[in-house]
């Protein structure tokens, strides 16, 4: 299966869609929900003979050495009700006179699995890099231009004419791919968030060889937790001797009861099979995304890649240690309103509850994420950062006290990281000093990105802001026992 699309086009602009990707083989490798509308194109050149109206048909055989060639295509990835197995009954039939029935000669069965939708971790190398343009942003995507342009990636940038002032890129949709023996092509999946960017996987991704699906949520509500910045992939694992190639599926739901990742979305992960999901507990914040508190990035030793964990007793120990050394005088977000010294944010006792707290939803999540990824602490780096907790009408839930570092963006060996405007020392930021220290000696470069007005202030931060579609993994899923 190599992809799937809506009917939100007209048939006329479907019909040029698939022109665009037949060639002169005529193999359509960019499906159109209506398999009717998609047969019914090609009868000049394929005939049907079985499908979603014809369930059986009878082939006349021509005789001599002539051979029949068919040609199968999947128009659904599997899902709940669809385990991704199609299976045709072929059968030989010989006439034995007129007014009896044919007999068989010859009957086989195939069985063929539908290619899964599959998630590119971190890990993977880039091809292009996507974030937004705004009224508000020009320095942030300078900033990213540059850093993209020092790899030597790809960019694209939506345009306000169609983003509408929606910037983030990355809670509207995630990249991954389809892959078979024959053919392999990126797919997006699209959010059921439908915010002011919803027009564009369909509009300015789906194309040749480029494919799209979506999942609406219909009876169901949708929450922030239905943002794709909750949705993660990790690097490849093996827990307890079983082997996950192509990583794990990584979400954040809530533990028992709250907001929570609808069930729609959540059937498709784990109908694809091939990257075993885990759910983690991010309802206690207030967008409520895994890719707050955590992330992936690659390293030379090891697992090949470090977790990359949000802690707030890591941040208290970079402060603690500059007022230890005469420093408490120093200020965070020096030079702007918000500005604060070291001493009056360890004297401050409510954020320091509120941070016990949320060092406590972190330490949850870490613990599944060592036995379900199969890590030890050596494979984990705590980054410091600091969360306020706000009072909301359905509870307490955590917001990063100052850009959220763990919140970046992956671009091989290059990192670019909210700047967390700390405490200066001898001129440098103390807590841009502590992660470059953690993280450069992995061979990892560190570029800070001023995102603060832009991005943090309305609750996100680089990784929100952007998306990265990535090479495919050279691991072939049909190898996996499914």
């Amino acid at each position: 299966c190599d992809s799937e699309t809506t009917n939100k086009k007209t048939l006329d602009s479907e019909v040029e869609e698939i022109r665009k990707v037949s060639g002169e083989s005529g193999q359509v490798w960019c499906q159109i929900w209506d398999a009717n509308k998609l047969l019914k194109l090609f009868l000049k050149d394929y005939i049907m003979v079985v499908g979603t109206d014809m369930l059986t048909q009878k082939v006349p055989y021509l005789g001599g050495k002539t051979e029949l060639e068919f040609f199968v295509e999947g128009l659904r990835f599997p899902d709940k009700d669809f385990d991704g197995l199609i299976t045709i009954n072929l059968s030989l039939l010989e006439p034995c006179g007129k007014g009896f029935p044919e007999t068989p000669v010859f009957t086989d069965k195939v069985v063929f699995h539908i290619s899964p939708w599959i998630m590119t971790p971190n890990t993977l190398k880039p091809v292009e890099v996507y974030v937004c343009s705004t009224d508000d942003n020009h320095s942030f995507l300078k900033s990213i231009r540059n850093l993209v342009e020092k790899c030597g990636y790809k960019l694209k940038i939506c345009y306000e004419y169609m983003n509408r002032g929606d910037r983030w890129m990355q809670d509207e949709l995630e990249f991954g791919y389809t892959d078979s023996p024959h053919h392999q092509f990126p797919v997006v999946l699209d959010s059921p968030r439908d915010g002011d960017l919803q027009d564009f996987p369909y509009e300015s991704i789906l194309g040749p060889d480029f494919g799209y699906v979506t999942r609406h949520a219909l009876n169901e509500e949708v929450s922030s937790l239905d943002s794709f910045g909750n949705l993660e992939v990790s690097p490849p694992v093996t827990v307890n001797g079983k082997s996950y190639p192509l990583g794990r599926i990584i979400i954040g739901v809530a533990f028992p009861t709250g907001r929570n990742m609808t069930q729609v979305v959540q059937d498709f992960l784990w109908a694809q099979k091939v990257q075993a999901p885990i759910a983690l507990y991010s309802d206690w914040l207030v967008v409520g995304h895994v890719d707050e508190f955590m992330t992936f990035v690659p390293a030379p030793d090891r697992k090949k890649f470090r977790l990359l964990l949000a802690s707030p007793d890591a941040g208290y120990k970079v402060f603690k240690s500059l007022q230890n050394n005469g420093h408490g005088n120093a200020e965070m977000f020096p030079g702007l309103p918000e500005a604060i010294s070291v001493n009056e944010i360890l004297s401050d006792k409510k954020l320091q509850a509120g941070n016990r707290y949320v060092q406590n939803c972190i330490d949850w999540n870490r613990d599944v994420l060592k036995k379900e990824l199969g890590l030890d602490d050596e494979d984990i780096i705590d980054l410091p950062i600091l969360f306020q907790v706000l009072e909301e009408k359905k509870g307490a839930r955590a917001v990063a006290y100052y850009p959220d570092m763990v919140n970046m963006i992956v671009l091989g060996d290059q990192l670019g990281i909210p700047k967390p405007f700390g405490p200066k020392v001898n001129g440098r930021c103390a807590l841009e000093t502590e992660v470059c220290s953690l993280l450069e000696p992995l061979g990892l470069k560190c570029t800070f990105i001023d995102d603060f007005a832009p991005y943090h202030k309305l609750l996100g931060e680089v990784h929100c802001g952007s998306n990265v579609l990535r090479e495919a993994s050279p691991f072939k899923w049909w190898n996996l026992e499914l």
